[in-house]
């Protein structure tokens, strides 16, 4: 397989948009969690995401595999637990950029977000790490858990 095709797989708009389609519901999904583990529960943001990440990473994946990528990789539970196991791999660098960048607006400068005495901005900053984490999880899924290839579009 050439470069170009591979750029022409990671292209393709359909897939791209049912990507993001489903990052915004694991997004809500953690972005609802955060916000009701760090305002009523009285979580830290970290310990938080973790949390979000894991329900979001899980739902998320279950939902690709079925919806977006549902053309590639191998039929079979095996198959299914190989995927689950190499996405976890792969959202975990897409995590330590969203952690970081979180770590750094929560922690490096000083940002409040108030709304009636409650700190919205730690959601907020969850929410741009999770923006920030995404692109690097769309490629290295498509290449790395699904292999998606030119040929299959």
């Amino acid at each position: 397989m050439t470069t170009e095709s591979k750029i022409d797989a990671l292209l393709h708009r359909a897939r791209i948009s049912q990507f993001v389609s489903v990052g915004i519901v694991g997004a809500t999904i953690e972005t609802i969690i955060v916000a009701i583990l760090t305002t009523t529960i009285g979580f830290g943001p970290l310990a938080a995401k973790a949390v979000g990440a894991e329900m979001s990473i899980s739902t998320m994946f279950v939902v690709n595999d079925r919806w977006t990528f549902a053309n590639e990789g191998r039929i079979g539970a095996i198959a299914s637990g190989r995927r689950w196991i190499k996405s976890h791999m792969v959202r975990a660098v897409g995590l330590m950029i969203a952690f970081l960048v979180l770590y750094c607006l929560t922690n490096v400068i000083e940002v409040s977000l108030e709304l009636r005495g409650i700190d919205l901005w730690p959601t907020v900053a969850n929410m741009i790490g999770i923006g920030a984490g995404m692109v690097v999880n769309y490629v290295a899924e498509s290449l790395y858990t699904w292999r998606v290839m030119a040929e299959n579009i």
